[in-house]
């Protein structure tokens, strides 16, 4: 884990950490499954941010202001979330069309969450497709 990361962690309380470093082990796990070896982990705006060179940024984060859900942040400027949206419809809390929502005592439904990391991803090489390929 990259070092600023690292200590980034360290300042979550400890079950919320947990529940990030499973989004952070999905996000390489879906980035490998891709063939995607170039990701790079920083923080961005203060938050995780795990970035490809084919791909478009995802961000994680917990905010004080809410601790009772913890977020997976996608550009804005994107049809990402919008078409996890039309694909996914209620299966995720959204917040608008950056953020899907995640409440800390549920159950993360990883494959449909593993769909949408790896069209984030990919997102150079398939936002020219209908529903982004799906």
């Amino acid at each position: 884990m990259d070092i600023i990361v690292q200590k980034k962690f360290s300042t979550y309380p400890v079950n919320v950490s947990i529940l990030l470093n499973a989004l952070r082990d999905l996000i390489f796990e879906v980035a490998k499954h891709n063939e995607i070896s170039d990701i790079t982990e920083t923080l961005k705006w203060g938050e995780p941010s795990y970035i490809s060179k084919i791909g478009s940024t995802i961000r994680i984060d917990w905010k004080n202001k809410y601790p009772e859900q913890y977020f997976i942040y996608f550009n804005c400027k994107t049809s990402l979330v919008d078409t996890f949206k039309e694909i996914y419809g209620d299966t995720f809390i959204y917040e608008g069309n950056r953020a899907i929502v995640f409440k800390i005592n549920q159950a993360v439904p990883y494959k449909e969450l593993a769909h949408c990391i790896s069209m984030s991803l990919r997102y150079k090489k398939i936002k020219h497709l209908r529903l982004l390929g799906a």
